[in-house]
């Protein structure tokens, strides 16, 4: 029989990037998705008719124990999650119920109603925040900056004390930001994409930013969510650091987003302050040797050519908006009466 796998977030960049890797390797798919009056299939209008699709929500334990249940899932990849740091300072509470309390509740549906399923927390490297140590691997303390930092942190320790308390296969994989054409536009990744195609077709001149020293270890997710489900197949459940182990600044990713298209992003870039975080995580830069070494994994798509990608995808769809814009009507002529 094929295995089963169970997806909370699987709407989301990695939800259906790893959806799609879990077709091609024979499983049935169940993607939990909440009900929302205008659901966005966007990322998986390929594959939509391929999964399986659960109503069921985060902060409702009794619609996760219900999920469950019905799929009596091999594995439960738990990628859903308010995962927008910035949103994280004006709604600390929500961001809170979902992305740590929210934990909790899918490891207690998994315990109460199919306890021999796998399960895979999506970490964060937001977690280290103001960093101990560098570079972050599996035993670097935890100094979270941002209220979704600290919900990551609720979450992953959770995770191990289910596996720890109760026996259960749950592992945690700390992941360093991973990017794609899929990636929400609030993300400061295809925030630079998205302006760079709008400034290229003429849409519009500038592009606001933040602080553009601040440092990030970039990876594209495509190659990220291979990671997660090698850690599912592993004898014994551990928790694995995803990166690339190379650190990028902003204004490095502004650079060569920018000069994809033959610009300069001098000629485009205002810094705004409007845009720097309460408290900045200024350095995130990943050990992945232990990933290396038991699992096998290894990033295998650059830097250069992931921001490349998002730019070509961003100019297909802003040219594709640009063709549907309505044509306005001509305002009337005032006649004299």
């Amino acid at each position: 029989m094929a295995k089963r796998a169970l997806i909370t977030g699987t709407t989301g960049q990695d939800g259906s990037y790893l959806a799609e890797l879990l077709l091609d390797k024979g499983y049935k798919v169940y993607g939990l998705r909440r009900r929302t009056s205008t659901p966005n299939f966007e990322n998986v209008q390929e594959i939509r008719s391929e999964i399986e699709w659960l109503s069921g929500d985060l902060t409702d334990l009794a619609s996760l124990i219900a999920a469950v249940q019905h799929a009596q899932p091999d594995e439960v990849y738990n990628l859903g999650a308010q995962s927008f740091v910035e949103t994280s300072w004006p709604q600390p509470l929500l961001t809170g119920q979902i992305t740590a309390i929210g934990v909790t509740n899918m490891l207690e549906a998994v315990r109460m109603a199919c306890p021999s399923a796998r399960f895979y927390q999506a970490s964060s490297s937001e977690m280290f925040g103001k960093v101990m140590e560098t570079p972050q691997r599996e035993t670097t303390p935890f100094y979270p900056r941002s209220p979704y930092g600290a919900a990551k942190v609720f979450g992953h320790w959770i995770t191990v004390n289910y596996r720890e308390s109760f026996g259960m296969y749950a592992c945690s994989g700390i992941l360093f930001n991973h990017e794609s054409p899929r990636r929400g536009i609030e993300f400061v990744t295809r925030k630079v994409t998205d302006g760079v195609a709008r400034i290229k077709l003429g849409l519009q001149k500038n592009l606001h930013m933040g602080n553009l020293d601040a440092q990030r270890d970039w990876g594209f997710a495509g190659d990220y969510v291979k990671a997660m489900w090698l850690m599912l197949q592993q004898e014994e459940p551990d928790d694995f650091v995803i990166a690339t182990g190379e650190t990028r600044t902003v204004r490095e990713l502004l650079r060569v987003a920018f000069s994809h298209v033959g610009l300069d992003y001098e000629d485009h870039v205002v810094i705004d302050p409007k845009f720097f975080r309460p408290a900045e995580v200024d350095l995130l830069l990943g050990d992945c040797a232990k990933a290396k070494a038991k699992l096998g994994w290894k990033p295998e798509v650059s830097f250069e050519q992931m921001i490349g990608m998002m730019v070509d995808s961003d100019l297909q769809k802003v040219k594709w908006e640009m063709q549907r814009a309505p044509v306005l009507p001509k305002p009337r002529l005032a006649i004299p009466i």
